[in-house]
């Protein structure tokens, strides 16, 4: 038996990429898939990408939507800060070990074990910020040397960076000011989806929109930059 996978290819509207996949149907078929909203478009042959974008534009307000709705039936349970409590720092999954004590409050990692150190009767908020920090200093550590390291590569400078609690992009770039901004929940995700959003960023400064120009060059940086693109598009924000 022969399954026609069709000819696949991935187009943008803003930030959002969609699969499109030719196949021999008639009509064009338009769907958001959990967990993360990834967004797919079964096409006929004989339509046109110009027609596809078309299509999809017009369907925009109806995605957003779908992806708000699925987004927020998956994603975890807020964290409650507690013993036992699963969290992650770089793709991998700590229990949370909460110890109170005397001293300075303090976040650390081990081999077994997310050990949360705070003062007796620290609430949700104290935790939640220690934790945050923390991962806030991961990114503040990791992000300068793969700037540096790409800025020659690419020919391009980036004036300034922050890091920023974001509910649907991962990043975000302003090409005249050469600013970048990262989701701070990138600290939860592996090493090379980090490397990732920070080549697609960096790219804008040499293209602004998600055209084939755009493509090109990520296809040049990064030959597997979307096989990370997909790791992120199927988990959903705060987990």
């Amino acid at each position: 038996m022969c399954f026609d996978m069709g000819d696949s290819q991935t187009i943008y509207l803003g930030e959002i990429p969609i699969t499109v996949v030719k196949k021999n149907i008639k009509n064009v078929n338009l769907s958001v898939h959990p967990p993360a909203g990834h967004v797919r478009i079964s096409a006929p042959y004989r339509m046109q990408t110009e027609a596809i974008h078309r299509f999809a534009l017009s369907k925009l307000s109806w995605i957003e939507k779908q992806q708000q709705r699925i987004r927020a039936r998956h994603r975890e349970m807020p964290h409650e800060y507690v013993n036992a409590e699963s969290h992650y720092l770089w793709g991998q999954r700590y229990p949370l070990n909460v110890v109170e004590t005397n001293a300075a409050p303090h976040l650390s990692f081990n081999q077994n074990q997310m050990l949360l150190q705070v003062r007796p009767g620290s609430d949700f908020h104290t935790k939640q910020a220690i934790v945050e920090n923390t991962y806030r200093q991961q990114l503040q550590d990791a992000i300068p040397p793969l700037i540096a390291g790409w800025e020659p590569r690419m020919g391009v400078k980036v004036a300034d960076f922050s890091i920023r609690k974001m509910k649907t992009k991962w990043g975000s770039c302003t090409p005249a000011r050469r600013t970048i901004r990262f989701n701070l929940e990138l600290a939860k995700r592996p090493p090379d989806c980090l490397e990732y959003v920070v080549i697609h960023e960096m790219v804008h400064l040499l293209e602004a929109s998600h055209n084939q120009r755009f493509i090109g060059f990520m296809d040049q940086f990064m030959p597997q930059w979307k096989s990370h693109r997909e790791t992120l598009n199927h988990l959903p924000m705060g987990c």
